[in-house]
């Protein structure tokens, strides 16, 4: 079944001078609880892709419905609430308050978004938990590496038990080492949750360890292809972690 649907979606970026045709009529369909990987070149369209698709950016023209709704038809207030309550989102330079601590970044969002302080708290400790970072809630991100930061991203994107997670090059500054392990902790979640996941990264590596791998090139999709080996090879790594969120649907 579809979670995220495109149709001839089009995105020209129109500087006034010239017009950058960053989508050219992309058609996709993303079932609920995969993991898909987005590559292509530089400037191909594939970040633009992610931004239209989760409503961060607005379409020229076409049609995106996530969870049957159309969200190229809702207001910028609409777009923005549905967001907070059914997306998450991890991207490369991790965008973490500095003078913030571990549990105060996660527990950010839902303290904007209206939720009681007391249970903020205790889902972004819930998130930090599941993320493996629950020792380093008191630290700020000066007091964390690369990969620590990664994980409060990711455990502020799932704070809010979102349907879907966005991923921009989430491991693009950081090491081969710490990269495997994100990836790791991403497959888990995406197995062990059923949350869909799609990433757009650079490294074939990272994408390779999505369950599908789509290829766009100057705007377009060229490529969109099963990876069931890796499916297979995500799940089993899962599995002998064990349960990170023991008893949840």
């Amino acid at each position: 079944m579809a979670i995220i649907r495109a149709i001839d979606l089009k995105k020209t970026y129109d500087t006034g001078k010239i017009k950058v045709h960053a989508l050219k009529g992309v058609d996709l369909n993303i079932d609920k609880g995969e993991m898909v990987a987005i590559m292509g070149p530089s400037g191909c369209g594939k970040t633009t892709l992610l931004n239209c698709l989760s409503g961060l950016d607005n379409i020229t023209s076409g049609d995106v419905i996530v969870e049957d709704m159309k969200i190229n038809t809702l207001s910028d207030n609409k777009k923005t609430e549905h967001r907070a309550q059914r997306m998450g989102f991890v991207f490369q330079f991790y965008n973490l308050l500095p003078v913030l601590s571990a549990v105060e970044n996660v527990e950010l969002p839902l303290l904007v978004s209206g939720t009681k302080p007391s249970e903020a708290r205790k889902k972004a400790l819930a998130s930090l938990e599941e993320v493996g970072l629950l020792d380093w809630k008191t630290h700020i991100p000066a007091e964390l590496s690369g990969g620590q930061r990664q994980r409060v991203t990711i455990a502020r994107a799932l704070v809010n038990d979102p349907a879907i997670v966005w991923a921009d090059e989430p491991t693009g500054d950081l090491d081969k080492v710490t990269s495997n392990e994100i990836m790791d902790l991403m497959c888990k979640l995406n197995v062990e949750n059923g949350q869909t996941f799609v990433l757009v990264t650079h490294d074939r590596g990272v994408a390779d360890r999505a369950g599908r791998i789509i290829q766009m090139s100057d705007g377009l999709i060229v490529s969109d292809g099963r990876n069931e080996q890796r499916v297979t090879q995500c799940q089993a790594k899962a599995n002998k972690k064990g349960k990170g969120r023991k008893g949840k649907k």
